[in-house]
């Protein structure tokens, strides 16, 4: 037996008008062609589906068991449908985001507020791209996007950048460095520092300060939560290196300072990377859109 989807239609038109000639109006077919696709279906079956001897029109058993068929299967159908029509429209999707910078937590959660506002049939996830290889993970589609500060040449994807900023040396207003001008590679000897729970070469003090001065700090002790990290320096617990951004939007204490690392200072690019396809999809758009938006208000904090 061969059942098509309008077979499903049609039993249910008829069961909720009572009659062909409604359920053809309804269906947008002529009574001729809808009284023979029952017969067809009839002769299919090998039963009848309709009592024609009533009125308004009921169906048998056999139509009753069709008809249960029709009401679990044809709302999935439409559900289907709503679903692929968002697809099309870029209203609806998925958008599951590694990052690889840990302080950018605290900057994309406002960015992801906004942006449910918008489009809240997109399935929004966030993974830390920190326990497995984000860039890998975004060419073999287990994710999106993945936000980072170190762009490289991937075919099929592209960095689009994000915002600048400038990673600054964080310590307690009475510690020593505190009344340098800047911090240079050689003042972390014989301090503590303390970090992100991150490997050392996707932090910046490391990949772009101390690794190529060679120089190591007496101690390295790691914090997850930033209030917390900022607590402990203004405590004289250890030093720290941070976003600019992070330290100006977090705002925990007035007992610590910043100071630029080295005479010029350092300035880094943050970096959100897609996959080049996915570029024009409306949801991605509103997300980069939206990214620079909340870049613009911290850098004017």
């Amino acid at each position: 037996m061969h059942i098509e989807f309008r077979h499903l239609r049609t039993i249910k038109a008829i069961h909720d008008f009572g009659g062909v000639a409604k359920a053809a109006d309804t269906l947008n077919i002529t009574q001729s062609a809808l009284s023979h696709q029952i017969k067809g279906l009839e002769d299919q079956a090998g039963v009848e589906l309709f009592i024609r001897r009533s009125k308004p029109m009921k169906l048998s058993p056999a139509g009753m068991r069709l008809l249960r068929l029709a009401e679990q299967v044809l709302p999935q159908v439409e559900a289907l449908q709503d679903e692929f029509m968002g697809l099309r429209a870029g209203s609806n999707g998925r958008l599951h985001i590694a990052i690889e910078c840990h302080a950018c937590f605290e900057w994309l959660f406002p960015v992801l507020e906004a942006f449910r506002k918008t489009f809240a049939d997109v399935d929004v996830d966030i993974r830390p791209g920190l326990a497995f290889d984000a860039l890998p993970a975004l060419m073999k589609e287990e994710v999106d996007v993945v936000i980072s500060s170190d762009p490289e040449e991937l075919a099929g994807v592209s960095f689009v950048p994000l915002f600048d900023y400038a990673p600054v040396f964080v310590a307690s207003a009475n510690h020593p460095l505190a009344a340098k001008a800047y911090i240079e590679p050689e003042d972390f000897r014989g301090q503590t520092l303390i970090t992100y729970p991150v490997d050392r070469a996707r932090l910046d003090i490391f990949s772009q300060l101390l690794t190529p001065a060679k120089v190591e700090p007496a101690a390295i002790r790691q914090v997850e939560l930033t209030a917390v990290i900022l607590l402990l320096v203004a405590s004289n617990r250890g030093v720290s290196v941070l976003p600019d951004w992070v330290v100006r939007e977090v705002k925990y204490s007035s007992d610590y300072v910043t100071r630029p690392l080295t005479k010029e200072g350092l300035t880094r690019r943050l970096y959100a990377a897609v996959r080049t396809e996915d570029l024009e999809k409306p949801y991605m758009k509103e997300l980069i859109q939206l990214a620079g938006q909340e870049a613009k208000r911290l850098q004017s904090a």
